[in-house]
């Protein structure tokens, strides 16, 4: 399992949070840690609304558009949430580190899992970005 402490997780939430991130370090992998770190402390629903706008004012920090081509990606951000959601339901006893660990080390963290939902012209499409969309290949439940 990847060693990933949990002051390490709370100090990438912390400036994902205050959006001084930096752009390199906004990676796949830090989009779960932080997906996972705010499933843990606000659950899901508030989790949705707290990533919107904080990868929206992320992007602005970075001079990156949130746009009908880049930037923030609603149906992207819902569905990876409720993987991670569903992933932390089967891990309560572990530690949020602990659970990092676990999640980056499953093919849950693969960085074309939704594809195996999603149709690539669905889920790239500027539908999909504006607001939630259904998969066409498959359901998400369960996972």
């Amino acid at each position: 399992m990847s060693a990933h402490p949990t002051r390490d997780v709370d100090g990438l939430a912390a400036q994902f949070v205050a959006a001084t991130l930096p752009k390199d370090a906004w990676t796949h992998e830090a989009h779960l840690i932080v997906g996972l770190w705010h499933v843990e402390r606000y659950g899901a629903v508030e989790a949705l609304e707290r990533l919107r706008s904080s990868i929206r004012r992320l992007n602005d920090a970075h001079g990156t558009p949130n746009s009908d081509t880049r930037g923030y990606h609603e149906t992207i951000t819902k569905a990876y949430l409720h993987v991670l959601d569903a992933f932390r339901a089967r891990h309560q006893a572990a530690t949020v580190g602990e659970c990092v660990g676990l999640l980056l080390d499953s093919p849950l963290a693969r960085p074309d899992l939704l594809f195996d939902y999603y149709s690539r012209e669905r889920l790239l499409s500027v539908e999909a970005r504006r607001a939630w969309v259904e998969p066409d290949l498959r359901p998400l439940d369960p996972l």
